[in-house]
């Protein structure tokens, strides 16, 4: 996509993940205390628990932070009894938005998850009304000047649905959401190690915004980001070199 650098726009959002250091603590924790009840306390059981331990590890959480998540969720402790949420909404120029929370108090979050649209020029939607829109799988961001060829083979060896290189050097590696954590792991002994490596909610198509809609997109994605009951926020916005 012409203007549109896939490692740029990582490198933005690893930028903002960095500013909310305290807040992604936050929500680390709630995951996986809420990974833990839903799926037990043993992660070599448990996907969810493993994923959200390695990404708490990433982001440099102590060890005691996460023993006490889990044994939380698993009931071995008093804590708060967190339900998962998810809303569709539209932003500019009709770019599709999908929000992920977890919360003790509905009623709270769809209230300010609503205004923080309303508030930048977007509009909260019905269920299902952007959620087709994406695909939820597991991602992989390798930095540009990594070995194309080398990294390929282990990929699609490991199971890797796809390998997408991009103009601007970075390649993408897309796996099946089962199978995200065993071909991670298999790049990672090869000595391949990803900038940016989540199951997501990946967009079929992308809106590039440049110039005053790209601020006032990235406004409202802003607003949604730093409100205490949201977890990650995808969209089908990408935003461009201008």
């Amino acid at each position: 996509m012409a203007g549109h650098s896939k490692w740029a726009n990582i490198q933005h959002r690893k930028g903002k993940q960095d500013e909310k250091r305290g807040k992604i603590f936050t929500r680390l924790i709630k995951e996986i205390t809420v990974a833990s009840r839903l799926g037990g306390s043993d992660a070599a059981c448990n996907p969810r628990l493993r994923l959200a331990m390695d990404k708490a590890y990433a982001s440099n959480m102590p060890k005691d932070n996460v023993e006490r998540a889990i044994k939380r969720g698993a009931g071995e402790l008093d804590g708060v009894d967190y339900m998962e949420l998810r809303y569709e909404g539209y932003g500019i120029n009709g770019a599709a938005v999908m929000v992920d929370c977890m919360t003790d108090n509905k009623t709270r979050t769809v209230g300010e998850v609503r205004h923080a649209f309303s508030k930048h020029g977007g509009n909260l939607g019905t269920d299902g009304s952007v959620a087709f829109m994406f695909l939820h799988c597991g991602q992989m961001i390798f930095a540009p000047g990594t070995d194309e060829n080398g990294l390929l083979e282990v990929a699609l060896n490991a199971g890797a649905e796809d390998i997408i290189n991009h103009d601007d050097g970075s390649i993408e590696v897309i796996t099946a959401m089962p199978d995200f954590l065993n071909v991670k792991q298999i790049l990672e002994a090869a000595g391949y190690k990803a900038e940016f490596a989540e199951v997501i909610m990946k967009p079929e198509n992308e809106v590039l915004f440049i110039g005053d809609d790209a601020v006032k997109m990235q406004k409202l994605l802003d607003a949604l980001e730093n409100l205490d009951d949201v977890q990650e926020v995808y969209t089908t916005a990408v935003f461009g070199d201008e």
